[in-house]
């Protein structure tokens, strides 16, 4: 049963020290995780900023180029006769070199289309713009209005351009085409630079790109950042079929503006389209390439609208949406670290607290066996100081007889009567004792009265019917209990002049229950009712008292589901009543 009690115990704490570390792990990894994506939050927000600042650098410095091509236009139409049929193609050739440009191409409107007339570039000839949307329409504007209203791309006077982009005739170079045309001639001036001789070193220092790197490289824990177009990434780069039959894909409409896209997951285009239409942020946490990561899509606003980036449709896109991945092994390694550390101070409670039961279930145990001890030496000794008084009266019966003979002999009457009425007493009281039917009891009974006559305590005892005592309780509780009452009255009366020291006792056996009364004088009974005597270290008594004694009553009465009550039915006595169901 003790080994029983042991593997309990030890099962017990292993559960709940198991519960508080599971406890401690999901709240720490979930601290964690929101700590994550509270950074996440704001590196974005930072990354937000800095793009769209880079972004607008860039836009400011594409402007700039086109102000750089309507001057080359300008030059080449002072340059060139303002008749296309005067001017050759070597002419273009010449004036581009001296121009810095790629090439110069000279549109001319015929009936029904506008057509690349003549050109420094051989392979630009003869192409009709027509499906050229939304060229086409900026071209027919340049030359009915002089201006050119779209909202996309820049106007200058008597000048438009469009961004960077491949073209109809060049589909594997990135170009900048600007196109000039005041009404003194009759052809539109096209001249056009590379993106690699203008815009690449620009964005190769400050672009959104080299932010995105160093980003990277101070963020070891951020693993890729991926601006979005949300119109375009569901279907891919949209592409068209040049004259050629050549397939040519759209540089404005791609679906990864800028940064890397390599941690692909199934979710992506749900989650896009999610950020980009609730204008919410959007996580997810999941595994990517054999990688634990956290997804975040958070969409930013586009200032202004921007040739550089359309939608399918070829419109600007009002917003793109900004992607984060994060490696989720930062926490998982900070959660491993903890867990470990966690672990050892577990184990070293563990053992520590078992000690400790150990030690204290020890201590009680030896107390418990202490008190059983104590408690069977005084049993031993009372039983023993019965027997004793029992063997005293049968040794002195000789005498008593000699002498009860001898004060009839000489006739001495009234003590006599006396000495048989004494005798008489002593023998009723020992005959009381010894029917109380258990030994324990009427040891006790006898080992108080034994002190109640020292102490010169009128103690006085009745009991009726006690034939089912060894039903109600175990010897050692029933000299507990009473031996506490009795102890606890003689500490009261004991302070009181000896013609005031009365202490009484009876027991009987009722319907289902014994009762056990204890009396004495008390002057301060009435104060005593609302007083908590039972409470374990309160006492009423000066001198330093533990407190104790009525509290172990009350503990072994409710042992054996019974009741004790306190009455004050005669002026200054006090009684206390047991029941006890058998």
């Amino acid at each position: 049963m003790r080994r029983n009690a042991w593997l309990l115990i030890i099962i017990l704490i292993a559960v709940l020290l198991g519960a508080n570390n599971t406890i401690y792990y999901l709240t720490t990894k979930n601290s964690l995780e929101d700590g994550l994506q509270h950074e996440l939050d704001s590196v974005a927000k930072q990354i937000g900023i800095s793009i769209e600042s880079s972004r607008d650098g860039a836009e400011i410095y594409q402007a700039e180029i086109g102000r750089e091509l309507r001057a080359a236009s300008i030059a080449t139409q002072y340059a060139l006769d303002p008749d296309v049929e005067n001017v050759s193609n070597d002419q273009l050739e010449e004036l581009a070199k001296k121009l810095d440009l790629v090439d110069i191409t000279l549109l001319k409107r015929t009936k029904d289309n506008i057509v690349l007339y003549k050109s420094s570039d051989p392979k630009e000839l003869g192409y009709e713009t027509d499906s050229w949307d939304p060229w086409y329409k900026a071209f027919n504007q340049l030359y009915d209005d002089k201006a050119v209203s779209i909202d996309w791309g820049q106007s200058l006077t008597n000048f438009w351009t469009g961004p960077f982009e491949f073209s109809t005739t060049e589909t594997n170079n990135i170009h900048k085409w600007g196109y000039y045309y005041d009404g003194t001639t009759n052809y539109m001036t096209d001249p056009y630079i590379s993106y690699e001789s203008r815009q690449l070193d620009y964005d190769s220092a400050t672009g959104v790109g080299k932010l995105i790197a160093k980003t990277l490289l101070a963020n070891r824990w951020l693993k890729e950042i991926t601006l979005i177009n949300p119109s375009t990434f569901p279907d891919g780069t949209p592409q068209t079929i040049t004259d050629n039959g050549e397939k040519l894909s759209h540089m404005t409409q791609n679906p990864v503006i800028a940064g890397a896209y390599t941690f692909k997951h199934k979710n992506d285009t749900a989650n896009v389209k999610l950020a980009n239409g609730t204008d919410g942020k959007v996580y997810q946490d999941t595994v990517v390439n054999g990688q634990h990561v956290i997804k975040l899509f958070i969409p930013i606003d586009v200032n202004t609208k921007v040739a550089s980036m359309l939608d399918g449709g070829g419109e600007p896109i009002p917003r793109y949406v900004l992607s984060l991945v994060a490696d989720y092994s930062m926490i998982q390694d900070t959660l491993d670290k903890q867990f470990f550390y966690i672990g050892l101070i577990i184990a070293g409670v563990t053992v520590l607290s078992l000690l400790i039961l150990y030690w204290i279930l020890t201590a009680y145990r030896r107390s418990q066996d202490k008190l059983a001890r104590r408690a069977q030496e005084t049993y031993l000794e009372e039983i023993n100081g019965l027997f004793q008084s029992i063997r005293s009266q049968r040794h002195d019966f000789l005498n008593h007889v000699q002498t009860i003979h001898s004060l009839a002999e000489l006739g001495k009457t009234e003590e006599l009567k006396a000495y048989s009425a004494e005798l008489t007493g002593e023998i009723h009281q020992m005959n009381d004792i010894i029917s109380i039917g258990n030994p324990a009891f009427a040891a006790l009974v006898r080992s108080k009265m034994l002190q109640a006559e020292m102490l010169k305590i009128r103690f006085a005892t009745e009991f009726t019917d006690m034939n089912k005592l060894e039903l109600g309780m175990k010897s050692l509780d029933m000299t507990r209990l009473l031996g506490n009452l009795i102890d606890n009255a003689f500490d009261e009366v004991m302070t009181y002049e000896e013609s005031r020291r009365s202490v009484r006792l009876s027991a009987s056996q009722k319907s289902g229950y014994f009762q056990f009364t204890i009396s004495n004088t008390c002057t301060r009974a009435e104060e005593l009712k609302d007083k908590p005597l039972f409470k374990a270290g309160y006492s009423s008594k000066a001198g330093g008292h533990s407190g104790l004694g009525l509290h172990i009553v009350k503990s072994i009465v409710d042992k054996y589901k019974g009741v004790i009550s306190m009455a004050v039915d005669e002026p200054d006595t006090v009684t206390f009543i047991v029941k006890i169901p058998y």
